[in-house]
């Protein structure tokens, strides 16, 4: 009897999703869920007439697939990730491949793939981006693991990958946990860059009154330039759908963001690596801060300030600038990420190719963008670039529209509009394009009341100094 290609353990809509890409692509898949009920629903709906293979055991699930078994586990990151291995171990043999598809923590693969290794078998930490239709149209997938197990797996990714000009989005990403630190550090980009577009959006409406049409409209426009992209495309749409009452419904919608873990690894991994990444911490802060709705409520009330959060200036020129800002800080958060990846690589040994990371992203997951072809090329240009920022385009670039960036935050600071990662973008700029920082106060301070040394700028050496007669 002939055996199936593929396994995938878990039917959330995810796993759903994938199993039919697979299939689709013409790779005959066997599925296995914890509830039967599940895997009955699938079958008799969406897989109906495919080439799917339902399983009710995880021994069943084995012995329907060819050697060696490839087997996507799309359940719940942690705990649940390990039960399935757990109780896949046994079943398996040598050289068979697991691939985790779940957002787990890098720190988890990496044990993960040891244990495997230490049984004979074959592991990949999976990053998957874009949402449930990319999962079933062709997501950016990022696998990291054996590069003989992602040599057997190849010929399955290319094809369920999106397929952009230059290619699948879908590379070897490294070693180890390499596959979901990238998927990692993409969802921090992710946080930054859906936090720019709320603070746009904000600008945009509590400043300039802005309407539902109105919004519609001007993303729709700015999707027309350099910051066309899937997040400003689905924010142009979002403001085009009314509620039962005829009101936008996004105004319904109460303002406190959830989130999934990802954003905060990515600022912990950061700290822990000694790279600074403002926009995204800020981006972080601000979802934490949407949270505290009944404390904000409270003060709103007893906070009053002599702010109106109206704009009294030249309507087009603060639209235009809101554009260029939001560029020039969608630069600078590309840029931190980026940075984070290549100190990553260097203390993990991960080995990235940080142009062909940019060029996977530009299809099928949440932060694809037109400008990820300025990021390939860049990195194409000089593959140790120590940061975007120093790119001869992006330098351009925001060179060029940084005035307007300055007008926004100077602005948005006066009407008493939170823009958290405007500002912190534009901090990040001006910090790092600085000689000298004032941190050698800070170093006087701690050798001071902590005796920590210092260095000094004329000549070599660790000192200390009695401050105090």
């Amino acid at each position: 009897m002939s055996k199936q290609s593929f396994g995938l353990i878990g039917l959330a809509v995810m796993g759903e999703n994938l199993a039919l890409n697979v299939e689709r692509n013409g790779f005959p898949i066997a599925v296995y869920n914890r509830s039967r009920e599940k895997t009955d629903t699938f079958m008799a709906t969406r897989a109906s007439g495919k080439n799917v293979k339902a399983t009710y055991s995880l021994p069943e699930l084995i012995e329907s697939l060819e050697r060696p078994r490839k087997i996507l586990i799309m359940v719940k990151a942690g705990d649940p990730v390990d039960a399935v291995i757990n109780e896949l171990k046994p079943l398996l043999e040598p050289e068979d491949i697991l691939i985790d598809g779940g957002n787990s923590l890098f720190y988890d693969t990496d044990r993960r793939t040891a244990e495997l290794e230490k049984a004979g078998l074959q592991f990949i930490g999976m990053g998957v981006s874009g949402g449930e239709e990319g999962a079933l149209n062709g997501p950016s997938l990022m696998p990291g693991g054996q590069r003989s197990a992602y040599q057997a797996l190849e010929p399955i990714v290319t094809k369920i990958a999106a397929q952009v000009d230059d290619g699948p989005c879908v590379t070897y990403i490294g070693p180890g946990s390499a596959g979901h630190y990238v998927k990692m550090v993409h969802n921090g980009i992710e946080y930054g860059d859906m936090q720019l577009i709320a603070e746009a959006y904000d600008l945009l409406k509590t400043g300039l009154g802005m309407g539902a049409q109105e919004l519609h409209d001007t993303f729709s426009a700015w999707n027309d330039t350099e910051l066309a992209s899937f997040l400003i495309e689905i924010t142009a749409d979002i403001f085009t759908k009314m509620d039962e009452d005829g009101t936008p419904l996004v105004e319904k919608i109460l303002d406190k963001a959830g989130q999934k873990g990802t954003g905060k690894w990515t600022v912990e991994s950061a700290f822990d690596l000694g790279v600074p990444i403002p926009t995204m911490i800020a981006a972080v802060t601000a979802r934490v801060i949407s949270s505290y709705k009944t404390d904000r409520v409270a003060a709103s009330k007893v906070l009053t300030s002599y702010t109106t959060g109206k704009y009294e200036g030249e309507r087009t020129e603060f639209i235009n600038a809101v554009r260029d800002a939001l560029y020039c800080s969608k630069i600078c958060s590309y840029a931190q990420g980026m940075a984070l990846l290549a100190k990553a690589s260097q203390e993990m040994m991960y080995g990235l190719n940080l142009g062909e990371i940019a060029r996977i992203w530009k299809g099928g997951c949440i932060i694809r963008a037109g400008f990820l072809n300025l990021i390939k090329d860049a990195f194409g240009r000089r593959p140790d670039l120590p940061n975007l920022l120093v790119d001869e385009h992006f330098t351009r670039s925001i060179l060029t529209k940084e005035k307007a960036w300055r007008t926004v935050v100077m602005a948005a600071a006066q009407i008493g509009i939170p823009v958290p990662a405007f500002s912190a973008s534009l901090d990040y700029f001006d910090s790092y394009r600085r000689e000298r920082l004032p941190q050698n106060l800070t170093q006087a301070q701690r050798d001071y009341f902590g005796a920590h040394t210092y260095e000094r700028i004329d000549r070599e050496g660790s000192f200390h100094t009695e401050w105090t007669k």
